[in-house]
């Protein structure tokens, strides 16, 4: 074993009492214990809530939606088809019309999104017929069929087979120019369906392709629904996308189609990194000045050290040692604190939710091996930069100096 690192544990841990300097030493150990565990936790919850929201949102949204522009030429849009039908890692892919449109119902009137999927394709591109409760989706090429959200229908007051009328742009365009009267389609409702997503479940329908593209009277598809068998090529596929038909269409992934709900979520993430950090900066300032206080105490020490040969980058090394091991052992400390919180949460659901109001039972955690490595690594930063000043101040102290009163 190194002296200097003899030394330096021998100042840290071999007190014969317990002095007011090693109570500060005890207390930014604790303090780093403390910071660490609470940003494992915190950031392992924020993990399970993107986790569960990605989930919630992608079970409905495909992993790439491919927007056609409106001048493209049916060649091309055939072309798109062929290219997306011929990739390996494609799953399930369908063309789409979407649109707002009212609802019509005895009781009340709703805006709301209808969305045109191919039947064939609808339980690989979306979750809605692995989350419905009654009926189903298997839309009729032949009858305008519907199937709502669980909310919607309860707010609409209908049920199965029960019809619905819906008045699109398309119709009410006609009307405003003095065309035509709004036309209003008859449509039966096959299936409801109950999503983790109120928003969905309230604002969300679908129906069969054309039914959708009588509703907003086009001829085409709109564009393309499609599921990888990993949601992270999602980039690598839409980098192919925009290489080969450029302007022609606009690719967008899963997380772009809720940037904005991914951005606050990181704006969060880091603002709860920030502060807890704080906690591990407190505890290294008291690092600070309880390693400052230690030279004063051992200033005999140091120049009995320098006087037998010790130089300045021994001296140096002592002290920043020192601060590496209070981060060491508080960065362990707290890791395996904050890991076994975060077990106890999903084996025991510590933190338990009402199932009545969430959709979850507990809070959810997800623990990531990123983060375990990098908060620790802050921690040790921090106590190591903590350490320079007095190591620093320690160094330049003369032997003649140090001795001159003893």
């Amino acid at each position: 074993m190194k002296y200097t690192f003899f030394i330096a544990k021998r100042y840290l841990l071999a007190k014969k009492e317990a002095s007011f300097i090693t109570v500060i030493s005890l207390i930014s150990i604790l303090g780093v214990t403390i910071g660490v565990a609470a940003l494992i936790v915190v950031l392992s919850v924020f993990n399970g809530f993107n986790g569960l929201v990605t989930d919630i949102l992608v079970g409905f949204d495909p992993h790439v939606r491919v927007q056609i522009n409106k001048n493209i030429n049916p060649d091309e849009l055939g072309s798109i088809n062929r290219y997306v039908d011929s990739q390996t890692n494609v799953i399930g892919y369908s063309g789409y019309v979407s649109g707002k449109g009212m609802l019509i119902s005895k009781k009340t009137t709703k805006v709301i999104f209808i969305r045109g999927l191919e039947t064939k394709s609808i339980s690989k591109v979306s979750g809605v017929s692995q989350s419905m409760i009654i009926g189903n989706t298997n839309f009729s090429e032949t009858e305008s069929e519907i199937v709502i959200g669980y909310s919607l229908a309860d707010k609409l007051g209908i049920g199965i087979d029960d019809t619905l009328y819906v008045v699109t742009s398309a119709g009410v365009q006609d009307a405003l120019t003095g065309i035509a009267l709004p036309q209003l389609f008859a449509l039966r409702v096959i299936g409801i369906y109950e999503a983790r997503n109120k928003d969905y479940d309230g604002t969300y329908a679908f129906t069969s392709l054309s039914t959708a593209k009588q509703l907003f009277a086009t001829a085409s598809v709109q564009g393309f629904d499609i599921r990888l068998s990993s949601i992270d090529d999602s980039e690598k596929f839409i980098s192919g996308i925009r290489s080969r038909y450029g302007n022609s269409v606009t690719a967008q992934s899963w997380y772009d189609l809720h940037r904005d709900l991914y951005s606050v979520m990181q704006v969060e993430r880091w603002t709860a990194f920030v502060i807890l950090a704080l906690i591990i900066a407190v505890a290294s300032f008291n690092l600070l000045g309880s390693l400052t206080m230690t030279v004063i105490e051992k200033t005999r020490d140091i120049g009995i050290l320098k006087a037998m040969g010790a130089t300045q980058k021994d001296i140096l090394t002592i002290f920043r040692l020192e601060g590496a091991l209070v981060g060491i052992v508080g960065s362990l400390l707290g890791l395996g604190l904050g890991s076994l919180i975060c077990w106890m949460q999903i084996k025991f659901h510590l933190f338990a939710l009402d199932s009545n109001v969430y959709i979850i039972p507990a809070i959810p955690i997800e623990m990531r091996t990123m983060d375990m490595i990098l908060v620790p690594l802050s921690a040790l930063l921090l106590c190591s930069l903590a350490a320079y000043y007095p190591s620093k101040r320690a160094a330049l102290l003369q032997p003649s100096e140090a001795v001159r009163w003893e």
